[in-house]
């Protein structure tokens, strides 16, 4: 049983790391290394001849061959270690409550995983450009681990609870963390061009849905497979 899990852990992850990987290779590094060009002062925004506009485009994935394996790694050790928690999240409901884990319903689990991870905290702390300053991070910390744990509380109830007030405290829960609000700066001091950096946050956001939704579908696979 936990050789089946762990083994669907690495291969799920493997494969949902690999694929994200690729995907943040097309859509979100490029938008990542136009960041860095004006982080670096390379480019300013608002300061092209008066006008409240820049040049557009990135330079290029370039030869940093390096940093993109690290990218990959990253990715590939990040989504093996989210498999692991899926994975044992997954063994504890059949367990727990006997439901048959399937390929259909991974997918479910996938997306309330990046639910929980990403888009929950996103919506307070959405993913930054390079060079973005930022309130200090141990308080942001905090609130993201806070938001994690109070969305996957809350989706789990929602899920496997029972009765109307076991549903609203799922859903206190989950807004709870939003009624606090993150921790931000009283001022705005973005440096580069906010079109940009929504473009970056909502490819970097889909990005992860995709991975996670992956992530979910194989683990599943893996998990049911490894039991035939």
């Amino acid at each position: 049983m936990t050789k089946n899990l762990l083994s669907s852990a690495v291969f799920a992850g493997l494969i949902a790391g690999l694929i994200a990987a690729l995907l943040q290779f097309v859509f979100v590094i490029p938008l990542l290394l136009e960041g860095e060009l004006y982080e670096s002062g390379q480019r300013v925004h608002f300061l092209v001849d008066g006008m409240t506009q820049s040049e557009k485009g990135g330079p290029g994935l370039g030869n940093e061959w390096g940093r993109h394996l690290m990218t990959v790694a990253f990715n590939v050790v990040t989504y093996t270690g989210y498999g692991l928690l899926l994975v044992a999240a997954m063994g504890f409901a059949r367990e727990r409550t006997g439901l048959q884990i399937t390929v259909q319903n991974g997918l479910i689990w996938g997306l309330c995983g990046f639910i929980a991870v990403q888009l929950a905290p996103a919506m307070g702390l959405p993913p930054e450009l390079p060079g973005t300053p930022a309130a200090e991070v141990a308080p942001r910390q905090v609130w993201w681990i806070g938001t994690i744990l109070a969305t996957a509380i809350g989706l789990a109830l929602i899920a496997f609870g029972r009765g109307v007030l076991v549903h609203a405290v799922a859903l206190l829960l989950i807004l709870m963390p939003h009624l606090f609000g993150a921790p931000h700066l009283d001022t705005y001091f973005g440096i580069a061009p906010p079109e940009l950096s929504a473009e970056f946050a909502t490819i970097s956001l889909g990005v992860a849905a995709v991975g996670w939704c992956l992530l979910g579908y194989f683990s599943a696979y893996f998990l049911a497979r490894g039991e035939d």
